[in-house]
Formats: structure tokens, sequence, C-alpha cells
């Protein structure tokens, strides 16, 4: 049974409400254990008791919130001891266009700065709308793809966890017998 964490940092509510989502999508995998914390709660324990981390910010300025960085550039502790766990990213932002995806490469940069292996996502949750560099919201979830977004995000850790850490590769994105969509 493997770990997930949901990592946060929210001005508003949000990325909150973001996190929250992420969650439930990560919890759809029934072998993972899933923990939910903002960064003012979480600490270098979280960090190593994980396999996979699923990290949100808002988007500030462009980039990833001030806040969370220095989150990452306190944990001196866990520096090539985390390497190889699996990451994502999703990140709130004020209005569309407001960075929200360079955010996300931002997040992405920061863990693979401390060896772990980040990933996107290709399926579409809705007409036009991806998670290609992580979950990206303007302003709070409110439509369903908005939330299926998150969620995508989240079972997809959950899922690349369980094949790469618990080795069910029945959950593989690209296995046929588990696949959400057909073959050609």
């Amino acid at each position: 049974m493997a770990n997930i964490l949901v990592l946060y940092y929210s001005k508003g509510g949000n990325t909150a409400k973001m996190a929250k989502y992420v969650a439930e999508g990560a919890a759809e995998i029934a072998t993972n254990t899933i923990r939910i914390k903002s960064i003012d709660e979480a600490n270098a324990d979280d960090l190593f008791w994980c396999h996979g981390i699923a990290v949100g910010s808002p988007t500030q300025l462009g980039l990833v919130a001030g806040e969370m960085k220095q989150f990452w550039e306190k944990l001196d502790d866990v520096w090539m001891h985390i390497d190889g766990k699996i990451g994502c990213a999703f990140t709130s932002q004020g209005g569309w266009g407001g960075g929200a995806e360079i955010a996300c490469q931002s997040i992405n940069t920061l863990l693979m700065n401390f060896g772990m292996l980040v990933f996107g996502v290709t399926d579409y949750v809705a007409h036009q709308f991806t998670t290609h560099y992580g979950a990206t919201q303007a302003g709070e979830p409110r439509m369903q793809k908005e939330i299926d977004s998150c969620k995508r995000i989240g079972r997809r850790l959950s899922e690349w966890v369980a094949v790469y850490v618990d080795g069910l590769t029945d959950l593989h994105p690209n296995n046929a017998k588990y696949s959400r969509h057909p073959t050609k």
C-alpha cells in the first residue's frame, strides 16, 4: 500500500478547494493512503512518508507563490533523500491567462530539483479542457469540468504510484484492460 500527499498553500481558499478534489481523485484508487495538508501543517516527515505528491499553489505573478517556494527552500534535511517520488502540480489563478501553466511548471521544477519524477496528463476532462501541465483553475472550482480536472490529476498520481510502487500494472493508464479510451 502506497502513500500520497496532497500538499498545498492557499491564500484565498481556492487552492484549498482544489486540493480537496485532488485528494478525492487520488482516493479513487483504493490501495493508496491519502493525506492532505497545507504547508502550515506539513513537515519533512510527510515528505518521507509519501510515495507520490500533488503540490498546489496559487499563481502569483505568473509563478508559484513565494510561500510555497519558501516551504521547499527550508527543507535541507530532505535534500537527496526523497529522490524518485512521483509528483504533479495544480494551481489556481485570478483569471484565465494569469500564468497557471507556468506556475505548474514552476512547481514541477521545484519537485525535479528534489529528484522527483513529474508528469502531465494528456486526457481531456471536457471540450478544450486539459491537465497537460497540471490542474489549472481561474478562481474557485465550480463547474464539473473544473472539479473533474482536479480529480483527474489526483487519480493519475494515484495510478502511477500504484503501478510503480505497488506493481499494479493493470492500473497503468495505457493498459488496454483499464483505459477509459478504446484502443484504435
